[in-house]
């Protein structure tokens, strides 16, 4: 089985590159399961309802997001309708929405997806460790897990990938927005990879335009962050699952979408 995990989408243009480049994808790569983070992708800062449903009527089958997943604050009143849009599973008991899910290809074949959150410069919340524990025995029924593990910290998110080894078919890394060239598959059969870039325009700071972000180093006072527009490319990873759910190749992808 061949798996696509696409890169934190950004903004429209990471939305428009999803909806153009994606069906060609899918149709020349032989794709049977495409797994996106969403966080980012209502005008970089969370997701909307009408957002979702666009990034699902473009062939995507489950959405992982990260921190970034409240900043609308209408997501509180329609996370709970989408089984298979997640947020990270270690928050708190209570917390609205689901952290992983029982999904099946389009051949009928079970594909767990486990969205997880870093501790590292993030908030403290429940430790990924252990709640992936969790939530891979909620997820039995599959041989094949991907986990979406959504962390500032290199060492945190490889360090998931060695706890994890075997017991899953890939520890994909979010958040940073810029992809690493480290992808490998560990010895135990988990296909890894550090930071599996973003969706959106690369003409920019992780996304967003560049002179803002430069001005909020220089001078350490708040401005506003708009989405920037240059360069845009869907990033991301195909995974090869063999049927017993190890992982046996992992190919890194960066697709341009500007003036195709």
């Amino acid at each position: 089985m061949k798996i696509l995990f696409i890169g934190d989408i950004v903004g429209k243009p990471g939305r428009l590159a999803v909806r153009e480049l994606l069906p060609e994808i899918i149709e020349e790569r032989g794709i049977d399961f495409v797994i996106a983070n969403c966080e980012n992708a209502a005008a970089g800062f969370g997701v909307t309802a009408e957002i979702v449903q666009e990034l699902y009527r473009s062939n995507i089958d489950v959405l992982t997001s990260g921190n970034h997943i409240w900043d609308k604050k209408e997501v509180m009143g329609f996370i709970d309708h989408f089984e298979t849009l997640l947020r990270p599973a270690n928050y708190p008991e209570g917390a609205p929405g689901h952290g992983s899910v029982l999904a099946h290809a389009s051949d009928g074949t079970p594909v767990g997806v486990i969205n997880l959150q870093g501790r590292i410069f993030m908030s403290p919340i429940d430790c990924p460790f252990r709640t992936a524990d969790r939530e891979i025995e909620k997820l039995k029924k599959a041989k094949i897990i991907i986990v979406d593990m959504h962390a500032e910290a290199s060492s945190e998110k490889i360090a998931l990938g060695w706890y994890l080894e075997g017991r899953v078919s890939a520890v994909f890394g979010t958040h940073t927005h810029v992809q690493t060239a480290d992808e490998r598959i560990l010895p135990g059969g988990t296909a890894c990879i550090t930071d599996v870039g973003m969706t959106g325009p690369l003409d920019s700071v992780i996304g967003m335009q560049k002179d803002a972000i430069v001005q909020r180093f220089l001078l350490q006072v708040p401005n506003k962050f708009d989405v920037a527009k240059g360069d845009v490319r869907l990033q991301g990873v195909i995974v090869d699952v063999a049927t017993d759910g190890r992982a046996t190749g992992i190919e890194r992808l960066s697709v341009p979408f500007q003036g195709r």
